[in-house]
Formats: structure tokens, sequence, C-alpha cells
């Protein structure tokens, strides 16, 4: 088993305060406006509601979710297709106006699966955004590398961070997101600048495609949230699209993932979550994320190699022969 690497957050790396203590706010006790001073809060109670509550005005800088995909998992009850999107739509109607001009949305998806049938849900989603008006910078793609096996289609291993943004004038800093060159070594040829190094000494564009582990049973970041998805993956777009102090947004924030990749950098976060035991799980990883100990695997930590385990080398049983003669079997049937 390898050794896992988490990171205890600093908050003097972060300007050298700690946050200021998260609070869990409900539905049946409080209302939205209660929100409005606070550096870091959960919302239990429905999400349309709240938003229905907050000032007409820009508020948020980043709005970052992974809504329910509407496939069945335990918090949530499957419905049509068109009564999901019909919810969604609802929801991001109430979020544009409160997103500021220089704001992003990014809404991670995967697919929405009927009888075996994928449906991409960005695409579904794509219209929605569309008439607002937002103008769309990437389809980030989350790659991972562990998930359930299927045997009648190929075994689906990402999933899509749409990345909207409200105007031009949007906030984007690449500098602290930027992983190792491929070839840090490489120098100008010819020119002014022959012999200097032509690369950028942070290093490089991360690209639009993430090679991020997902949370399953042996991640350090697990709870009992069935579809947690990383920090690391929050982590990225909040450090190159937030400055410190900008207010992130998650409308569906589960176990607050999003909040602890939010606070450990120095942002403020408010979160939506239906579920108690959830936005109870929540608040107490916010809690350790505002007093310096939140444990979490960070966005640039490298893959593990998985080719330096035992478990990589194939069993002598399991020999050549032993696999084409399955192959063969495949073949005829």
């Amino acid at each position: 088993m390898p050794t896992k690497r988490t990171r205890a957050h600093d908050p003097a790396q972060e300007g050298g305060k700690t946050c200021p203590p998260a609070l869990l706010l409900d539905e049946d006790d409080n209302v939205p406006a209660d929100i409005l001073d606070l550096g870091s809060a959960i919302w239990r109670g429905d999400t349309e509601a709240f938003l229905s509550s907050l000032p007409l005005e820009p508020l948020f800088d980043l709005v970052v979710t992974s809504p329910p995909y509407n496939i069945g998992k335990a918090y949530e009850k499957k419905e049509e297709l068109a009564k999901y999107l019909a919810w969604q739509e609802r929801i991001i109607d109430l979020i544009v106006p409160r997103l500021k001009d220089s704001g992003s949305i990014c809404w991670q998806v995967g697919n929405f699966v009927d009888n075996g049938q994928i449906i991409p849900l960005d695409i579904e989603f794509a219209p929605i955004f569309k008439k607002h008006g937002l103008q769309l910078r990437n389809r980030i793609i989350w790659h991972f590398g562990h998930g359930l096996h299927n045997k009648k289609r190929f075994s689906g291993r990402y999933e899509v961070v749409m990345w909207y943004t409200k105007s031009d004038s949007y906030h984007f800093d690449l500098d602290p997101v930027r992983i190792p060159s491929k070839y840090p070594g490489k120098r100008h040829f010819k020119g002014p600048k022959k012999g200097q190094v032509s690369g950028n000494p942070l290093g490089k564009n991360p690209e639009d495609v993430w090679d991020i582990p997902n949370v399953k049973s042996n991640h350090p970041e697990k709870t009992t949230h069935p579809c947690q998805f990383p920090v690391g993956l929050i982590e990225r777009i909040v450090l190159s699209m937030t400055k410190p102090g900008a207010l992130v947004f998650d409308p569906f924030s589960g176990v607050a993932s999003s909040g602890v990749a939010t606070l450990i950098h120095g942002r403020r976060f408010w979160g939506c979550e239906l579920n108690i035991s959830y936005a109870e799980a929540g608040l107490s990883r916010l809690s350790d994320a505002s007093s310096g100990n939140a444990k979490y695997r960070p966005h640039d930590q490298p893959l593990y190699d998985h080719t330096k385990s035992t478990l990589s080398k194939r069993p002598v049983e399991v020999g050549p022969a032993t696999v084409a003669k399955k192959s063969k079997r495949g073949a005829e049937k």
C-alpha cells in the first residue's frame, strides 16, 4: 500500500490569519439574511428557497458545485430528465444575477444514465447557461483512475467541469496552479535569448485535462458521502479564479469539500446542503480548515506510480497462455 501524503493547512501561507469559525444555519431556526455577514457558513435547507431570499445583487465571486446527477443515489430521488433539468435551471436562474461581473461559475457534472444509455449532462446544461449569455471558457476534463467496471460499455473514468464567466473582465491567475514543465531545461536556440531557459520558471499551464484521484474508500478525505469530490479538484479552481477574501458559493455543498478548498486559501465560503448529516460533517471539515487542521490531498501531489507495487506483477498462474485462452473464448462469443 503506497504512503499517502496529506497536507495540514498552515494559515500563515495565506496571510498569517486563521479563518473565522464556520457556522451551521438551519432553515427551521434561521433566515437566509443571517448568512450575509458571515465568512464561513453552511445553510441547512433548500438551496432554491435560500437563493430566492438573498438580495438581488452581485454577491458571489465564484460559484462552484457538483449537483446531484439524478442517477438514484441515496441522497436524491431519480426523476425524468426534463424535470431534473427544469429544477437545475431554476437554481441557475437565481444564481446568475447574484454573480459578480468578474465572477465565474464552475458546474461539475457526469452522465445521466437511463437503462444503460448515457446522456452527457454538460450537453444538456449548455443551453441553460447560454440563455444567460455566459461565456464558456473551458470544458475541464477531470480524469480519475478508479470506479465501477462496466460489462456492456467502456468503464467511465472522467467527468466534466464547465467553466463559464459572466463577462470578459473575469479574474484568472495561472501562476498559483502551474505544474512542472515537461522539459524545464529547454533553452532558446537562437535570437537575443539564445541559451536562456525558454519555459516559465514556475512551471506550465495545467491544461484542461486534470488527473486527480477520486475519493474512494481508502482516500484520506473519505467521509460517509457516497459521491464526494476531492478537495484538490476545487482547490485548483479556487486558486486560479479568485483572489484572497473572495466569496465562493456552493449550492449543493454535500460534506463541504469545496468549502475546505476555499478556506485553506483564505477565501470566504457559503454552502447549501439539505441533508443534516452531510451538513454537520461539512461543518466539522470547515472547522478543521478554519483552525489550520484540514487534512486533504493537494492538487499538485504527483500521482502514485502503480508499477512500483508488487500487485502490478502478473501472477505466475495467469501467464500469457491463460490470457490468450480467455481472449479466444471472448472472440467466439
